[in-house]
């Protein structure tokens, strides 16, 4: 998870604040002390942890914070607040066009994964209603526009390309007049990168943002690169102007410096954040959100939208009714354990609760290698075996251990596992366990 190693250090100072029934100056500097540590160490730029200490220090040495009854909590809020102004204020929404047709102009260096988030965007932009249609104006780099069509491909979108073209202004003249004549409303150029910024770079893009009058100039950077991707940020905002960033690889870095000082150095907003390699695994920027995970409060809203994106109301009802007939089968398991599948994972699913972001007594990974053993356990079964798990005896576990590969162990943890969530989604049905449950989700509101 991005912000890991800073989220366990801040969550330590702050257990340290909330220890002592009142805060003294000193108390506060040593606090200010770990707290510029821990934000250096997660690759911040200097210039910008100076500042942001210096202004959560003044405040917190105020009247109001100091003779308060909670003034551990004070400070917290006021780190908080202070985190969500660094990273933007507000979430910097995708503008679209006046007139009806949008052009996103992609740049961005070699080996940020530039081309592949041409294709996640182009799948937001479905999934929100939009028809868009991609252009390939990476013309140096062997086999990009291959690429990109195996992307677009991917993810249903088509791509407009000119091999025999040589002129990347002359393939996106052309991709607009094409996208408009096919009644696409959306373009996503997905232009040539270097392995530096270089003049016949900005050359390029001068004439490409003359030519195709782009609504937006997107910049995608790699989070990994740390302060890297914040220079690279500069100078394309400095050479040619940008409108926004997308941050790729974030769930990658534990470190997450670049995402802290991206904003404050160039001035513009990051707009979306890649967390995976699935081409759905791009997320809308929220500075408020982000904080809050930082600090272990953890992220209810995005959990809450993850859930409504992934739920299917007519499985659920389906569910429903075969839990109170007592008809919950392994298949029923199986479909429930591809739903957190969905979500990212029980790893993702907790990173996003209040307080357990940085519980790692569980052993996640083992969690997701049960996941897959288990799917090929099912799959190994009859279907007379997967409704009525009862007719699993000594020698039906050997067939289906050699079948699936594996232990006979792994079997008898499944149905272990399976029995412990048949009994739990009966108590979910039962008035009293609908109770139970609205009162534990009650303490994350």
């Amino acid at each position: 998870m991005a912000f890991e190693g800073l989220s366990e250090k801040l969550q330590g100072v702050f257990k340290g604040l909330k220890g002592k029934g009142s805060l003294t100056e000193s108390d506060i500097n040593a606090a200010m002390r770990e707290v510029k540590l821990a934000l250096l160490e997660a690759d911040v730029n200097f210039k910008v942890v100076k500042e942001f200490v210096a202004d959560v220090k003044e405040k917190a040495l105020g009247e109001e914070v100091m003779k308060s009854l909670t003034p551990a909590q004070q400070v917290i809020k006021i780190v908080n607040d202070e985190l969500i102004e660094l990273m933007g204020g507000i979430n910097s929404k995708l503008t679209y066009s006046p007139k009806g047709f949008t052009v996103y102009m992609m740049v961005g260096l070699q080996g940020t994964g530039k081309t592949t988030t041409c294709g996640k965007l182009a799948k937001w932009l479905k999934k929100n209603g939009k028809k868009p249609m991609l252009c390939a104006c990476d013309i140096y780099r062997p086999a990009a526009i291959d690429q990109l069509e195996v992307v677009g491909s991917s993810v249903d979108v088509p791509v407009f390309t000119m091999r025999d073209s040589r002129d990347p202004s002359k393939i996106a003249r052309a991709a607009v007049r094409e996208a408009e004549l096919k009644g696409f409303n959306v373009l996503i150029v997905d232009t040539a990168g270097r392995l530096q910024i270089d003049e016949e770079l900005m050359e390029e893009l001068k004439v490409l943002k003359k030519d195709i009058k782009p609504h937006e100039i997107l910049l995608v950077v790699d989070a990994l690169t740390g302060q890297d991707a914040v220079n690279a940020a500069e100078g394309f905002n400095e050479a040619r102007g940008i409108d926004g960033i997308i941050m790729t690889k974030m769930d990658g870095d534990s470190r997450g410096g670049a995402a802290l000082s991206t904003k404050k150095v160039t001035g513009r907003p990051i707009k979306f954040v890649g967390m995976g390699e699935k081409m759905d695994e791009l997320d809308e920027f929220h500075p408020e959100r982000m904080a809050s995970r930082i600090l272990g409060m953890g992220d209810m809203l995005s959990f809450i939208e993850k859930a409504q994106a992934d739920y299917d109301d007519e499985k659920a009802a389906r569910l429903e009714e075969r839990i109170k007939k007592n008809k919950f089968t392994l298949e029923d398991f199986l479909e429930q354990m591809g739903q957190i599948r969905n979500m990212g994972g029980i790893s993702k699913m907790l990173d996003m609760l209040p307080g357990m972001s940085g519980n790692r007594n569980v052993n996640m990974e083992q969690n997701e290698k049960d996941f897959i053993a288990f799917e090929a356990i099912i799959q190994s079964m009859t279907r007379e075996e997967r409704e009525n798990p009862q007719l699993l005896n000594a020698s039906r576990r050997k067939r289906i251990a050699a079948g699936s590969g594996q232990p006979v162990q792994k079997i008898n943890q499944l149905t272990k596992r399976y029995e412990e969530s048949r009994k739990m989604m009966k108590q979910m049905m039962n008035p009293r366990g609908a109770a139970k449950l609205g009162r534990m989700f009650k303490g994350f509101q």
